[in-house]
C-alpha cells in the first residue's frame, strides 16, 4: 500500500473530470397505475472540466440542482444522459463491477458529518471501511494506513477506538475527510462540507482542504451556498441555476467581474466587510421556477432584472466573453 506522505502533486495541464451535457431527471408518479407523470429536471445539461489539482466551486440557491449534480457524477444518481470522462474514460457505460473499481479514484465527502458516519462504528473503523470493502492491504498495512490518514487530518491515533458522538462537528467532518483519502483518490466531491459547523471550525476544515489539495495534487468539485467560502477554496467557480451552468470563470475574473444578471444578485448579497464602502444589493423578484415545469427560453428570464423578448422564447447559447487563456463562460442573451 503506498504511503500518502510519498504522494506527489500531480500534473495540471490535462483534465482529471470532464463533463458533457450531464442530465438528471426524476420521475413523478401518479394515479392508479403509477405512471410518470412529469420530470423533475434537476440536472439540465451541464458541462465542465476539471483540471488535476484544481478546485472547481459550485455555487448556486439551495434546490439549483448542485448536490444531485456531484451524486450524479459519481453515479450515486444515475445520470439520464451525458458523457462523464474520468481521465479520458467514458465511465457512463461501465458496468457495476467496473464502477466499484473506479470508484477507488473519485469519493466523496457528504454535507452533514452528524449523518454520514455510523454510531455503532469506532472512528478506526469507519476510516478502514474503504481498505477494507476494496481488500488492500493485510490487516497491518491498514491499521496503518488509519494511523497515517488521522494524521493527515491533524488527529490524534489516541481516537481511534472512540465514537462519533464523542466528537465535536468539526472532528467529525475530518473524520469523514480521512475517510474519502483512504483510496487515494484522484477527484473528490465536496458537498457543502462546512456548512453546519461553526465559523471557527469551517476556517480550520477549509485550510485542510486546502493543504490536501497542495500537498497530494487532489482535484475537488467543492459545493456551496457560501460564496465567500467558494472564494477561498476555488480556482473556477461555476454558477448554477435551476439545473443548469449558467457562468463558469475563474475566481478572480468572476468576483470582478460577473457577467450574468444572476451571478451579480449573488454576490450583491455578500456582506462587505468595510463601514466606508457603499454597495447595492440586487433583490430578485419573484420565486425560483420549478425544476417540474421549468420557464421557457432562459431559466433565470422571470426573475432577471435585464430580460428582453428573446430571453421568454430562446434558450440562449454558452459564450465565451474572456479570451482563450483565461475564458470566461456565459449563457445570456446580454452578450
Amino acid at each position: 500500500m503506498a504511503d500518502t506522505t510519498q504522494m506527489q502533486p500531480a500534473v495540471v495541464d490535462s483534465p482529471v473530470l470532464e463533463v458533457f451535457e450531464l442530465k438528471k431527471y426524476f420521475p413523478v408518479r401518479g394515479g392508479i397505475f403509477n405512471r410518470v407523470l412529469n420530470q423533475v429536471r434537476a440536472v439540465d445539461g451541464v458541462s465542465f472540466s476539471i483540471k488535476k489539482g484544481h478546485t472547481l466551486g459550485l455555487v448556486g440557491e439551495s434546490g439549483c440542482g448542485k448536490s444531485t449534480l456531484g451524486r450524479a457524477i459519481l453515479r450515486l444518481h444515475e445520470p439520464s444522459s451525458g458523457k462523464i470522462l474520468v481521465n479520458g474514460r467514458n465511465i457512463m457505460g461501465f458496468t457495476r463491477d467496473q464502477m466499484f473499481s473506479e470508484r477507488r479514484r473519485m469519493q466523496i465527502i457528504f454535507q452533514d458529518p452528524f449523518a454520514s458516519l455510523s454510531p455503532r462504528r469506532t472512528v478506526a473503523q469507519t476510516i478502514r471501511e474503504p481498505l477494507d470493502v476494496h481488500r488492500l492491504g493485510s490487516k497491518a498495512e491498514r491499521e496503518r494506513r488509519v494511523t497515517e490518514l488521522l494524521d493527515v487530518v491533524g488527529m490524534s491515533p489516541q481516537v481511534r477506538d472512540r465514537y462519533p458522538h464523542e466528537f465535536s462537528g468539526g472532528q467529525r467532518q475530518r473524520i469523514g475527510i480521512a475517510r474519502a483519502l483512504a483510496l487515494q483518490p484522484e477527484f473528490i466531491v465536496a458537498d457543502e462540507p462546512v456548512s453546519a459547523l461553526d465559523v471557527s471550525v469551517q476556517s480550520q476544515v477549509l485550510n485542510l482542504i486546502a493543504q490536501l489539495k497542495r500537498d497530494h495534487g487532489i482535484s475537488f468539485l467543492f459545493i456551496s451556498h457560501d460564496l465567500a467560502v467558494i472564494q477561498h477554496v476555488s480556482d473556477e467557480i461555476g454558477v448554477m441555476y435551476l439545473g443548469q451552468l449558467v457562468e463558469q470563470a475563474s475566481v478572480r475574473d468572476l468576483y470582478a467581474r460577473p457577467k450574468h444578471p444572476y451571478t451579480r444578485a449573488l454576490l450583491s448579497a455578500v456582506p462587505v466587510p468595510d463601514p466606508t464602502r457603499s454597495y447595492k444589493r440586487i433583490v430578485l423578484g419573484g420565486d425560483v421556477p420549478s425544476p417540474m415545469n421549468p420557464p421557457s427560453g432562459c431559466p433565470f428570464h422571470p426573475r432577471c432584472p435585464d430580460a428582453k423578448s428573446i430571453c421568454s422564447t430562446t434558450v440562449p447559447a454558452k459564450r465565451n466573453v474572456g479570451t482563450d487563456t483565461q475564458p470566461h463562460e456565459v449563457s445570456c442573451h446580454l452578450y
